[in-house]
């Protein structure tokens, strides 16, 4: 009861302190129309002038997306330093982000938001972000590193992902875009919105489908169809000396994949690295998403305040080989049939179909991890200025009530494969993992921004107060539960020096950390990191640059094992292994400018450069597939040393050529000794990706882009099972018109 009473308290300061500030100060009506409530949708939005936002912060407006026209989240994300991917279906539809060194996998170490709430199915009770928004339907995007991140909870090691959806528009607005492809690609976006008084409203609908470039043995699908359609709904209540208004988003979105875990041997990806073997003929990935928003706003130019309920739903059936059945004495993993195909011949011919099961221990076994989540919660955040003793201070704060929850509903069928087909062998569907896990989160921060002339100075503190349940349900397992709470407060501090008005030095240092699942023992110790950063910032016209050093000192480092990591975890789901202090440490660098020709283009060029590398600090042996037996001084795995990405264009008034070159390093698949993919390493690649556009003024504008111009394939992952490639080049032919 202390400790609920002391959130309650920390809820009513922060929601209750502005209020009786702003009672006493003189309100400044000098806005335009919703224009406080654009800018905190957009929280770094564009700026002509120098950024002197507290950490380390990337935008991409819209301009910039809609210049390569990119579904997948991974090619967007490649021109933001920091940023390190593992790939795996060449289509982006379950992107694997870190940044700054943290594991990839699956997104679970990031705070993924739209429209500034929490996305993910369950991003406090099982983070894995099986669940990702479409790009197709951002109009911005931007990436928080450092303290810049600190408030956006609960991931606070590496940063935060905020992306922005198309905002109700003042006028009647609307606009088409179609383009069909290679590989049977095919997409079709629409929206229209209006105001009609104070009541204005916008519908946009997606779909995006394509054949799949990957070819499976005896013919099939490879491919995917993606739906997304949102309708917003806005009331505007301006008042004379404030903006206030009610917004409600609905959305709806599915897909369906005919995408796998299974890949290739190292020999036959160098045959032919769009090859899928025939066991994998059944998988599919089937999942229907759906959200509800309801956002008020009331504020002027000295204060405002946002609130927003939110509720997300979503359920997936992921079916999909899991390896092959365990009988008497005999059993075999997928991930060391692939790298060792020699040794394990039959298996191998079973996969690939040209044997047919036999015996038990050769039958297939294929699972439906079939789950359903919910996400709601509220959350208000304000802003205020006020002046103090010629200190400027910016205040902003807010508190969140947030409570997610997976439920595991994972079963298991025994398939023998015959003549390359994949038949029943008629024994019932058996239950594997029934559970749930649930977790009530309250989360308030603060922060205090203080300008005196050329120094701005940001101190803040978040805390988390969590309560977490997990219940096995399968039948017989009734007292195999835990419940537990856990609170944590995480300072921050960053300062902005402007040596003149075209140039900056700042510095940054904030204390993170990851929540254990539900699952874990409370008395297991949870991620925490202290983070340091330190650069400078220039910007004059079009002319930016921008350096980044960054230090981040993980006390204890921990993963959890899932099926795409390796079939191992299947005996030990999200099971958590620690790993100690691990350093993580490197280099961010941007820079930009446009070259005028004096003709009728100019020439935009840009530079993203990043470089990282880690380090274990103790030595272990753990059981956590990726990791193996470490010595310190080993590096994490999937993390490139050296990461590049070159933008050169031409821009006209009416046309321009955009054409991106990109490097990535070769990455570790293990750090250490004694697992199955120990010593292998992805291979290092470039790609480039071109795009261009023709505006006909009133009659729209035709694009075409070319993903992978040069068709070049390298392996950029060998998990989920085996050997995968990037995405083969791809042809698109499009038209957009809009009013």
């Amino acid at each position: 009861m202390k400790l609920l009473s002391f959130k309650q308290s920390l809820i009513a300061l922060a929601v209750l302190a502005p209020f009786s500030i702003i009672a006493n100060d003189e309100v400044n009506t000098d806005t335009t129309e919703n224009e406080v409530y654009v800018e905190r949708l957009q929280i770094l939005g564009d700026n002509d002038s120098l950024r002197k936002e507290a950490g380390s912060a990337t935008y991409i407006g819209e301009a910039e997306l809609e210049k390569f026209k990119f579904d997948d989240i991974n090619r967007v994300l490649y021109s933001v330093p920091g940023v390190n991917i593992r790939e795996e279906d060449g289509y982006g539809l379950r992107p694997n982000i870190g940044f700054r060194g943290t594991t990839p996998e699956r997104s679970k170490k990031i705070t993924v938001m739209e429209d500034g709430v929490l996305i993910g199915p369950a991003p406090y009770s099982a983070p894995a972000a099986y669940y990702f928004p479409m790009m197709n339907k951002m109009t911005s995007l931007e990436v928080f590193k450092g303290p810049a991140a600190t408030k956006y909870g609960p991931n606070t090691v590496a940063g935060a992902l905020n992306m922005t959806t198309r905002q109700v528009p003042d006028d009647l607005e609307g606009g088409v875009d179609f383009a069909l492809g290679s590989d049977g690609y095919q997409k079709a976006k629409g929206y229209f919105g209006d105001k009609i008084d104070n009541f204005s409203y916008l519908i946009e609908g997606v779909n995006i489908s394509a054949d799949g470039f990957k070819e499976l043995d005896g013919g099939g699908d490879t491919g995917f169809d993606k739906n997304d359609i949102m309708a917003k709904l806005r009331y505007d209540l301006n008042g004379s000396n404030y903006q206030q208004l009610f917004e409600l988003k609905l959305a709806y979105s599915d897909e369906i994949s005919d995408e796998t875990y299974l890949g290739l041997t190292d020999v036959d990806f160098d045959k032919a690295p769009n090859r899928r073997y025939a066991a994998s003929q059944l998988d599919k990935m089937d999942w229907e998403h759906s959200q509800v928003q309801l956002t008020h706003f009331w504020g002027n130019d000295t204060f405002d305040i946002t609130t927003r309920a939110y509720r997300n739903n979503f359920e997936r059936s992921w079916f999909k080989i899991n390896g092959f059945k365990s009988f008497g004495g005999n059993s075999a993993d997928l991930q060391d049939i692939l790298a060792n195909p020699e040794e394990n011949l039959d298996y191998y011919l079973i996969l690939t179909g040209q044997m047919d099961s036999i015996q038990e221990h050769e039958k297939i076994i294929l699972g439906d991890n079939a789950r359903e989540y919910y996400s709601q919660g509220i959350q208000t955040e304000f802003y205020l200025d006020q002046t103090f003793w010629n200190i400027k201070h910016t205040f902003n704060g807010g508190v969140r009530f947030h409570q997610d929850q997976i439920e595991r509903n994972h079963t298991e069928d025994t398939f023998w494969m015959r003549s390359a087909e994949l038949a029943s062998d008629g024994t019932d569907t058996v239950a594997t993992t029934t559970n749930r896990e649930k977790t009530d989160a309250i989360s308030v921060f603060i922060q205090d921004t203080m300008t005196l002339n050329d120094l701005e100075v940001t101190i803040g503190l978040r805390g988390e107060f969590i309560d977490s349940t997990y219940q096995n349900r399968a039948l017989g397992k009734e007292t195999d539960w835990l419940k537990k709470s856990s609170q944590i407060y995480l300072p921050s501090f960053s300062a902005f020096y402007s040596l003149s008005e075209h140039a900056g030095i700042l510095f940054g240092v904030h204390e993170g950390f990851i929540p254990t699942s539900p699952k874990e023992n409370p008395d297991v110790e949870i991620e925490n990191s202290i983070n340091y950063e330190f650069g400078g910032r220039y910007k004059n016209g079009s002319e930016q640059l921008e350096a980044v050093v960054f230090f981040n000192d993980i006390k204890n480092l921990k993963e959890s094992c899932s099926f795409s990591q390796a079939s191992s975890c299947s005996d030990n789901l999200d099971a958590e292994y620690g790993a100690g202090e691990v350093d993580v440490y490197g280099l961010e660098l941007t820079g930009s400018t446009i070259f005028e020709t004096g003709l009728s283009f100019d020439i935009p060029v840009s530079i993203v450069y990043t470089y990282t590398d880690s380090e274990f600090k103790t030595s272990f042996d753990s059981g956590f597939p990726m990791w193996g037996v470490i010595e310190a001084g080993d590096q994490l795995p999937y993390l490139a040393e050296n990461q590049l990405s070159f933008n050169v264009g031409l821009s006209a008034s009416d046309w321009d050529v955009s054409l991106v070159t990109r490097f990535i390093d070769e990455m570790l698949e293990a750090s250490g000794d004694g697992e199955v993919l120990s010593g292998e390493v992805t291979q290092s690649y470039w790609i480039m990706d071109l795009s261009a556009s023709y505006d006909f003024d009133d009659y729209g504008i035709i694009y075409i882009k070319v993903d992978n111009l040069m068709d070049e394939q390298e392996i950029i992952s060998r998990r989920p099972y085996g050997a995968r490639p990037t995405k083969p080049q791809q042809f698109q032919v499009g038209y957009q018109y809009s009013f």
